[in-house]
């Protein structure tokens, strides 16, 4: 049973507020406005356990710290705030892959300011890229570049 604490909520608002995949420094930094006792241990705590939760998901780059942004359910929301149920059979296609769209994605990694953005879109199945005979079972993609704020010359 997930426990709703303070400093899981600032953890959480955090994540859902950035947009982006957050270090667990970054959360302790963003999250600290919220609970300014919190500290670097009680970051990981609470990222352990909204991963356990299925709250949350960690987001591996090569040669990068893991980040972590907010799982796809909690993501995939109607104007009004309620959730649209991903793993539910569909009922129109557009909307069943519209929801799909949110539990795979790509991200963007700035190399000038090393912000990572999620990229809600996929170019497809990778199987023509594989070598003959080889099955495509996941892929992973990140777009590497500066982000608009970089480019615009705004650095965080």
């Amino acid at each position: 049973m997930e426990r709703h604490t303070r400093q899981r909520q600032a953890v959480v608002d955090a994540l859902a507020r950035s947009g982006q995949a957050l270090s667990p420094q970054d959360l302790l930094v963003q999250a600290k406005s919220a609970v300014p006792s919190l500290n670097l241990s009680t970051v990981y705590r609470q990222i352990k356990g909204l991963q356990d939760a299925g709250r949350i998901v960690r987001v591996e780059l090569p040669g990068q710290p893991a980040r972590f942004e907010m799982a796809a359910r909690d993501l995939a929301t109607t104007p009004s705030g309620h959730r649209h149920d991903v793993h539910a059979a569909p009922q129109a296609a557009p909307a069943f892959d519209e929801a799909l769209q949110h539990l795979h994605h790509h991200h963007f990694h700035c190399i000038q300011c090393d912000r990572v953005y999620p990229i809600h879109a996929c170019p497809g199945p990778m199987n023509d890229l594989a070598p003959p005979g080889f099955e495509v079972q996941h892929h992973d993609l990140t777009l590497r570049g500066r982000c608009a704020s970089c480019v615009a010359g705004a650095v965080p």
